[in-house]
């Protein structure tokens, strides 16, 4: 029987001043870490699901992205932590890998005032080798998405007999991307006495049937988010056609011209057709979908997050568990199937009390759809007015930044120091005008200012990175 909690509602932009994590009995590594990190105040996931999962209950907790629930069971299962004890005892599942990514750099990012603590990413897109080398050496925290899980499982490689916590980390899209029967072999290679966590967006039957199948008693925690107008401009436009559709997005962009925008789609025939459209426009934006490569995924984000590329183009499920800053605005260009993904989608700009804009398009035929989003958020919807069509004739503008990518990665021992050693050395450019780094195995992508793009090509292909020649070329 799940144990229904009243549900807590969240406004974005409220400060929660009474929620302190000194409150909480932790230990003081942890503690002492979380005030070097400047962590003071709870957001209300982690007010509401911390106290309960320290208790050792099982727990279904509905919050967004964005919302600090990896925090949440991020202390949680390192307070549980037996560091003395060198063998896997907990395992984070997450859909995606860059979610995976995302996730164990901040449980290392918590665990530092713990001694000696391993975590350890098992995402499918990576070689196979090197993670086999890396479980014989040992882990205490498994992170990964489920198909790499369960195949390290599968053959002998990973070992659980030791694990206290599972956590589903955006357990709706895992279901959403097939995972189901993935999760159910993973579980069943798992301990039955242990504590479970299932962080959802939304909890739609499929989360409420799993949860009945792998949790032992769950309480369920809903925090219901609703978006200021303070924080969250919010603006809703009808549409005749898909061809005004398309000439609507247009509008909008070279209107605003937001230095960073997600274009949500429903399907990934419309990405692909409206990232194509708006290039018309030149505009700099990439597509981001399931059937993409890992390197040309990898490429994409790492090219958005750096502002090299302004406007991304994706589905719901491509676009989950994104760490994406200051982003500018948000384009539905179809209402989304569910209200609350609606209000997920919003959700990714306006964040910490910035300011944000969301713009939805509809038509005829969705209709039903405004009016459960009406009700679901208390919404008093009313068309507003487009951009002249006249904007379209205005030339597209270019990102702050360009993305230059190099063929050597952490394979090779580069580290960011390096990269932007050899950039500003002697003649190069400036440090101010270096952006985001990011290493990957075999290669690495650093941004800089587009106006001294082609000094820092010539500079990286003149010099020598770890005493050798580097091929390099700037991301078009």
């Amino acid at each position: 029987m799940i144990a229904l909690l009243q549900p807590a509602r969240l406004y974005i932009g409220n400060i929660l001043n009474h929620y302190d994590f000194a409150s909480l009995s932790l230990k003081s590594g942890l503690r002492n870490n979380l005030s070097s990190l400047g962590y003071e105040h709870m957001t209300a996931v982690q007010a509401q699901a911390l106290p309960r999962i320290l208790d050792g209950v099982d727990l279904i907790a509905q919050a967004k992205t964005g919302s600090g629930k990896t925090v949440a069971f991020g202390l949680g299962l390192l307070q549980k932590l037996d560091v003395k004890r060198f063998a896997v005892q907990s395992v984070v599942l997450c859909p995606t890998r860059e979610l995976a990514d995302q996730v164990a750099r901040e449980l290392r990012k918590l665990a530092r005032g713990v001694h000696n603590v391993k975590v350890l990413t098992l995402c499918g897109g990576m070689p196979f080798g090197p993670q086999i080398g890396s479980l014989e050496h040992g882990a205490h925290i498994v992170v990964g998405t489920p198909g790499r899980v369960e195949e390290h499982l599968r053959k002998g490689n990973l070992k659980l007999e030791n694990l206290s916590m599972l956590v589903l980390d955006e357990a709706d899209r895992m279901l959403e991307m097939g995972f189901q029967a993935t999760l159910d072999a993973i579980v069943e290679k798992m301990p039955k006495q242990r504590q479970t966590l299932l962080f959802s967006a939304t909890y739609p039957d499929e989360i409420r049937a799993i949860s009945k199948r792998v949790m032992n008693k769950p309480e369920l925690l809903q925090i219901k988010e609703q978006h200021s107008a303070s924080t969250i401009a919010q603006s809703f436009f009808h549409v005749k056609d898909n061809t005004e559709r398309a000439e609507a997005v247009a509008r909008l962009l070279l209107e605003h011209r937001p230095d960073s925008a997600v274009v949500f789609c429903n399907t990934r025939r419309d990405t692909e057709e409206v990232a194509a459209g708006l290039r018309d426009y030149n505009l700099n934006v990439v597509a981001l979908h399931g059937e993409l490569d890992q390197r040309a995924r990898d490429q994409a984000l790492v090219c958005f997050a750096n502002k090299s590329i302004s406007i991304l183009v994706a589905t719901d499920v491509a676009a989950r568990g994104l760490d994406i800053e200051e982003l500018d605005m948000v384009i539905n260009y179809h209402i989304a199937r569910d209200a609350e993904v609606h209000t997920h989608r919003i959700g990714r700009t306006g964040r910490a009390g910035a300011k944000g804009m969301a713009c939805s398009l509809f038509g005829d035929r969705e209709t039903q759809k405004i009016e459960r989003l009406a009700e679901y958020g208390q919404l008093q919807i009313r068309p507003a007015e487009l951009p002249s069509p006249a904007v379209l004739s205005a030339p597209g503008y270019k990102p702050a930044m360009a993305c230059i990518q190099l063929d050597s990665g952490k394979k090779q021992k580069i580290r960011p120091g390096d990269i932007l050693g050899a950039l500003t050395r002697d003649d190069g450019v400036a440090g101010k005008d270096v952006g985001k780094i990011h290493i990957f195995d075999n290669c690495a992508y650093v941004a800089v200012r587009r106006n001294v793009a082609d000094q820092a090509l010539r500079t990286l292909t003149a010099g020598k990175l770890k005493g050798r020649s580097v091929r390099v070329r700037k991301i078009r």
